[in-house]
């Protein structure tokens, strides 16, 4: 498994909405999550909107592309997209770009 991390940026009056939605995913969305191979997966949410997200998967490309694929998905991202700070019309999950790992303790 490879360990993928990646930032985006909340808008910050959309903080309190942005968790309260997390708190209730589509079961769907959460099903195609899992089938696509995105497995412990997690989302930490900084005070000023800052958003790291972690995954294991065995290719995250490939991960992503299933994802894409889902008409689930594509809601998701298009209910979503107003939470973030990003170039217009890019969705969140198009705008994730997987952070370099420098360190890791086994």
């Amino acid at each position: 498994m490879k360990r993928i991390c990646f930032v985006l940026q909340v808008k910050r009056d959309r903080l309190e909405e942005y968790k309260a939605r997390h708190h209730s995913v589509w079961p769907e969305m959460l099903a195609a999550l899992r089938e696509t191979g995105w497995n412990n997966y997690s989302l930490f949410l900084r005070a000023d909107g800052l958003l790291v997200g972690y995954l294991e998967t065995e290719d995250f490309e490939r991960a992503r592309a299933g994802m894409a694929g889902r008409e689930v998905n594509e809601r998701w991202q298009k209910e979503m997209a107003d939470f973030f700070i990003q170039p217009k019309g890019v969705l969140p999950d198009r705008a994730m770009e997987p952070l370099e790992e420098v360190f890791h303790l086994s």
